[in-house]
């Protein structure tokens, strides 16, 4: 239920009933507490993805509530609370791969482990064109999961440790083809991918129409100024905004907001 094959919409477990629709929504056959109710709200629709015909791509990203993940000079632990973090370690629990862009692994050197929940560490995928990550940063160096290094062809990536194995995509000037990187993981297997950051690399990802959902944390923060969450092309007028189907929760402090990417309007209601 949690990362491969077809949920068939019960569960049933020592007389524990849980029955679930195509998009989520559940019913259980006993009473359950706040906490509990509000990660089957969570998860469900995540976790009952068909995967059997397609990836499914999720995006992750954490932000202040004018729209900046960090300050102009890269700060961001944290901008989110702990149960934002706790958060986002049980989505990588919940994936098969969790990819992010060579600024993300410049800037904060991330594990991109699961260490706040239980839960198995995904595959590991840097996204590194040119080849500039130095070989120093943790992924490379700590073998807790196993890593590609994506770069462009003829550019030689860091593949000298048993864990980490190098893979090339044609390059283009504007960064990798979002599509083609989701086809290679899927390829292999990788069908729940997370799109953990930075934000110019899940911004590329949904505009390229590759994110099935977005999970949106918002923190009672106001930076003021620094690095935005998304960049996306310019619109003229509202209606080419997207309207992406919305449910929150609160984490602590902050806000989810859990964004349906695949059930949206670009039109004004």
């Amino acid at each position: 239920m949690t990362r491969h094959g077809v949920f068939d919409g019960t569960l049933i477990d020592a007389g524990f009933r849980l029955d679930v629709d195509a998009r989520g929504a559940w019913r259980c056959s006993h009473e359950v507490d706040e906490e509990a109710a509000q990660l089957l709200s969570i998860w469900l629709p995540w976790c009952i993805a068909d995967v059997t015909q397609g990836a499914r791509v999720i995006a992750q990203i954490g932000q202040s509530l004018d729209g900046r993940i960090a300050t102009a000079s890269g700060a961001s632990h944290y901008v989110t609370g702990a149960q934002s973090l706790v958060h986002l370690h049980r989505l990588r629990a919940l994936v098969d791969a969790v990819v992010v862009g060579v600024g993300t692994v410049v800037a904060d050197d991330p594990q991109l482990t699961v260490r706040h929940v239980e839960g198995d560490n995904p595959l590991r995928v840097v996204l590194d064109p040119r080849g500039r990550v130095p070989v120093e940063r943790g992924v490379f160096r700590q073998p807790a999961a196993p890593t590609w290094h994506l770069v462009n062809e003829g550019v030689a990536g860091h593949g000298s440790a048993d864990h980490v194995s190098v893979h090339s995509l044609r390059p283009r000037p504007e960064g990798f083809d979002p599509v083609q990187v989701i086809s290679l993981l899927a390829e292999q297997g990788h069908r729940r991918i997370l799109i953990e950051g930075g934000g110019l690399t899940i911004s590329r990802f949904l505009q390229a129409g590759c994110l099935d959902r977005l999970h949106s944390v918002v923190a009672p923060m106001l930076i003021g100024s620094g690095r935005p969450s998304l960049t996306l092309p310019e619109i003229d007028t509202l209606d080419g905004a997207l309207r992406p189907a919305c449910r929150y929760f609160r984490l602590g402090d902050d806000m989810l907001f859990d964004l349906d990417l695949l059930d949206r309007d670009t039109t004004e209601a």
